[in-house]
This record gives C-alpha cells, structure tokens and sequence, in this order.
C-alpha cells in the first residue's frame, strides 16, 4: 500500500476534527482548486499543496471549522423562516447570523480562533471593501460583520478592511448602538438573536417594521383567484404537468429507471433543515476587477482558437453519469417548487393572455357563427351572422438563456441556475416560445493547450486570449423539453466549471440567436463575476477581458435587432448593461429571471 503523504494526512486529521465540532459522523472534506463551498455535510476546501504550508493549512482549517460550526449551531429553516426580502437586509441578516455561530466556536479554543482568522483574511482581500475610497463603496454586510465581530470576540477588523469600516462605522454605531450589547447576550439561542438581528436592521432603515394590518379583500380575492386558476390549470386532463413539480413526478415522462437513482442520490446527498448549503457556495467571493479605461484602437485578438470547442452536453459524459447528475439537481427542487411554480403560471398567464384569439360579431361575411343561428330559427328574416377573428400581435419569439460555468458559480448559485433554466424552458414551450440553453467555461485551468502552443512559439507579447474556450450546448431552440431535460444536470458535475470568458460567450450566443428566424430574440444572461481568466490577464493589458466584453454589449444593445437582459449573482452587471438586476442571494434568481421576461414581453 502507497504510504500516506502529508497532504493525505492533513485531510484525515481535518475531517476527524470537522466531525467532532459538528458533532456529525457523516462530514466529509473534498479538496478543490476554486472557491470553498459547504452542501451540508460536505465541505469543498481549498488544496493547501502537497507540503501544507502552515499559512495555506490555517486557511483550509478556517474554512472547516466555519463548516462544521454552521452544522452543530445554525438552523436553516429557522433562519430563512424570518429572513427579510430586501438584498442588502437579507446580506446583512446573512452575515450577522455567520458571525454569531463562529463566535461560539471561538468561545474558549483559541486555535480555532486563529483558523477563523486566517479563513477571513483570505475572504476580506477579494471584498469590494479592501477599495472602497468613498462610505457608499462599502459593502454594509460586510462592515456590519466586522464591527459586530469585533464587539462579540474582540477579535481586531482585519488590516486590509480598517479603512473601509472606519469609513461606515460612526453611521453604523449611532443607530445600533444598543443592539450589539444585546447581540452579545443571545449568542446561544439563534432564535433570539434572530429577533434582535432584525430589530437591528431596522435601526439601520434597512427594513421596516412589521404591521398588524389585513390584507384587503381585493388583495385576497386576487391570490384566492390565482391560486384557484393554478389548481385548475394542474387538474386539467391532458395538459402537461406544472413547472417545479417533486422530482419523482418529472421522472415518470422519462421511463429510464431514473426513480431508482433517485432514491440513492436522495440517501447519500439529501440536505436536513440544519444543513443547507452555507452563504460561502450562495455568494462568490471572486473579487469584481476595476476596469481600466482602453485605448479606441484596442482590438481584441486570440492566439489560436485551434482548441475551442462547441459541444453537446450529453457528449461530455456518459448517459447514465447524466441520469445521475439529473437526479442529483432534482433532489434540489425540494421546498423550492412553490414560489418558482406561481411565478411560472403567472408568466404563463401573462403570455397567453396576449396569444389569445379574439373575434369581431354580426359582420357581413366571415365564418358562421353557429351560436346565432336559433336567431334565424325564430326570426326567419333575419339575416345570418358571421364572426371575423381579430388579429393579435404575438410576434414569434425566441429565448436564449446563457449560463455562466465558471468555478465560482460551484454550489448553490449553479443549481439554483440549472433550475431556474430548467423551469422557464418548460413554462416557454407550453406557451409556443422557442428556448435555447447555453453555457460557458473554458476546457482547462491557467490556459490550457492554448497556453502551451504559446510557451512553444516563444511566448510573444500581447496573445490575446490565451485558453481553450468551451461553450456548451444543453438544449438547441428546437428541441423538444423532455428531450434535453437530462441535460441540465452536467452543470452539476464536478470539475466542469472553470474560467469565463463572457464577452466572446455573448457573441457566440448572439450569433446563433441570430441566425433564428424569430421576429422577438431575447438574450438573458445570467453570471456572478466579471471576466475572470488569470492566462489572458497575466500576458495582457489591464482590462483586457472586460473591454471586449463591454465592446461586445455596446454593439448588440445599440445595433443589434436582440434584446439583451443581465442578471448578476452577487456582481453588479448593471455597470456593464442598460437592462440589469443583481441579487445576492440565488433563492431570488428564478423569480427574477421569470419577472424579467415578463416585462420584456410586455414592453414588446
């Protein structure tokens, strides 16, 4: 047997350690080469190297010990239960609820202290906080965790973030001046310290307070109406099934078996109410690169595209790792399907509510209207009548969705995307709308092939783009829901998501919206970060990737006949394109994918 290497036994000390702060059996450490992220009780730690430098071990001990406290103290449906709507509150509550469990793991171990330490200093430097010049560039969750930090352990605000907290403190504690002492008190029951959170947050006029008033009767009367209208619409015989539907329901159209493994995902990776993916894999920490102002002449160049690739998601695994990984990202639908699948109807409603015929009565010529005809029978001198249809302006459409797969969209945000893709695909076709699924990495970390043939031919300066592109096809636009449906779950597997080269995966899915015969041709894209690919940045001028991608949203938003719509994960798109929203939190992604749609619908 190969003797075990110091890497392998740091793993197996961290896990043993892991599963004695949660108090949990069943934790288990993976390495990564990307963000941390947590799916229960699986932690995704970053490799700290075959030698375990004592700086990168503190760092992977950091992020376990933050894991494993979230297990043993934090409730999940307790916290969501009470989380506030608003996105800066809900960062706000998030971050609040993180520094109370940590502060309980640092009650009395001083070594996991310095573990937590060391983790946040790590996540501080890729924080907007570290360049915030100005109080409105300071991200609050961030400096409200801090200063709360700092009142609830004494632990000093991490050297790269002081000036940015100084910048956001004096308005912080003139309002929550009482709340932190009180904070303090409630560390060990998260409820209570739940309730003060949010008395928090409205002393900060981040939310308001809640009132005791009845909804009015019209506001019932409409929800009773749409509840009634969805019911209806799920016992009608004939028609296909809701959107979001238990995984076990989607399965019987498939007829492969896939209940079987629906069943072994659900025993090895089904999440409790006290284990739910943690806000690390909700909310990348890829830090949004400033963009440096190009010269015009800047033209964007690639130094071979001789390994890009264009490819099918089925052809990257097997049938049966598809079947699997299905079945995986349909254990996820669990307590989502409700509020995605009423949003879903009434997008529904929406469309077809502009789809509907409409006709014009008692013309002179046209198609008989058969239900005037006793008319004539007890007035024979009457004349028939006839009906004309009216027409109705729905111009043909098709909508492509294009995903980013890079390795900080790893954990809940890729899910939450697949899902969300999912839904809307289905909800689109039951309308008559065609819906294309795309997605972009790159084939290789730190440029791949691409950046060996430019080592090879004497690393000449400015290459360009230098890594090989992959732009993944999981449903074409004529192809049927049912079809591609399996396809989905790739997004799931380990080790597809990479780097992002976004403004050439927008020209890609904008060639190909293009060349549709479609009237509408709607384009929505969904990312978490700014170009990121360390080859191209590290042999190019500063911006490099950001300036196409700009380029390339300026020409389609002013020239093209596509209507272009963004959403960001975490990331403000908004500084990049006219039609935008960002959210921080991807529980708010398929609603606002839904809602987006809908209004370009409207406005069209």
């Amino acid at each position: 047997m190969a003797e075990e290497t110091p890497l392998d036994k740091f793993k197996l000390a961290l896990t043993g350690a892991s599963r004695a702060i949660a108090e949990r059996a069943d934790v288990e450490v993976n390495w990564i080469a990307d963000n941390p992220s947590q799916s229960g009780p699986v932690f995704r730690i970053p490799m700290p190297g075959r030698g375990v430098p004592r700086a990168a071990a503190m760092e992977a001990r950091g992020y376990a010990d933050s894991y494993a406290l979230r297990l043993k103290h934090h409730n999940e449906a307790l916290h969501r239960k009470s989380a506030p709507a608003d996105v800066i509150a809900r960062a706000c509550y998030d971050a609040v609820e993180t520094v109370r469990f940590e502060a309980l793991g640092t009650q009395g171990f001083a070594g996991m202290r310095d573990n937590l330490d060391a983790a946040l200093q790590i996540k501080v430097a890729q924080d907007a906080i570290t360049r915030a010049e100005r109080a409105e560039q300071v991200p609050l969750h961030t400096a409200l965790s801090l200063i709360l930090r700092e009142k609830l352990t004494g632990q000093p605000i991490p050297p790269a973030a002081k000036a940015g907290v100084e910048l956001r403190r004096a308005w912080i504690e003139e309002r929550a001046k009482g709340d932190f002492d009180a904070l303090a008190q409630s560390l060990g029951d998260q409820r209570a310290f739940q309730s003060l959170a949010l008395d928090m947050l409205r002393h900060l006029d981040l939310t308001q307070p809640e009132t005791t008033d009845e909804p009015g009767e019209d506001e019932d009367n409409e929800e009773a109406e749409q509840d009634k209208e969805e019911q209806q619409d799920e016992d009608q015989p004939g028609q296909e099934p809701q959107p979001m539907e238990m995984a076990a329901d989607q399965q019987q159209g498939d007829g492969e078996g896939e209940s079987e493994q629906q069943t072994q995902i659900d025993d090895e990776s089904q999440l409790d109410d006290e284990g739910e993916d943690s806000e690390e894999g909700m909310l990348p920490t890829r830090p949004n690169r400033p963009w440096t102002d190009l010269p015009s002449e800047f033209d964007y160049k690639v130094f071979t595209e001789k390994h890009d690739e264009v490819i099918a998601a089925q052809d990257l695994c097997d049938d049966n790792e598809l079947t699997r990984l299905r079945a995986y990202l349909d254990a996820q639908l669990k307590g989502l399907q409700g509020i995605v699948t009423r949003l879903a109807n009434r997008l529904q409603r929406r469309l077809m509510a502009q789809q509907n015929r409409s006709w014009d009565f008692d013309q002179e010529e046209g198609i008989l209207d058969a239900a005037r005809l006793a008319r004539v029978v007890t007035s024979p001198g009457s004349s028939l009548s006839y009906k004309v249809e009216r027409d109705i302006e729905f111009k043909d459409t098709i909508v492509t969705l294009l995903i980013d797969n890079s390795g900080s969209m790893r954990g809940r945000p890729i899910s939450m995307a697949a899902i969300s893709a999912d839904v809307l695909a289905r909800t689109l076709e039951r309308c008559g709308v065609k819906t294309e699924i795309l997605g972009f990495t790159t084939s290789a970390w730190k440029g791949g092939r691409s950046r060996e043939a430019w080592l090879a031919a004497g690393k000449p300066a400015q290459p360009g783009r230098l890594n090989d592109l992959r732009h993944i096809v999981y449903k074409k636009a004529d192809e049927p829901w049912r079809r591609a449906r399996k396809n989905l779950g790739l997004m799931m597997r380990e080790g597809l998501l990479k780097e992002n080269i976004d403004g050439e995966a927008l020209k890609w899915a904008h060639d190909r919206l293009l060349a549709r015969p479609e009237d509408r041709r709607i384009l929505m894209v969904i990312s978490d970060g700014a170009p990121v690919d360390d080859s191209t940045l590290s042999v190019n001028t500063a911006g490099y990737l950001e300036g196409h991608l700009r380029k390339m949203i300026d020409w389609i938003e002013n020239k093209s006949p596509v209507q272009l719509v963004a959403i960001g994960i975490g990331h403000d798109v908004t500084r990049y394109y006219r039609r935008a929203v960002t959210i921080m939190d991807v529980e708010q992604l398929g609603g606002t994918m839904i809602e987006q749609l809908a209004g370009l619908f409207e406005d069209g």
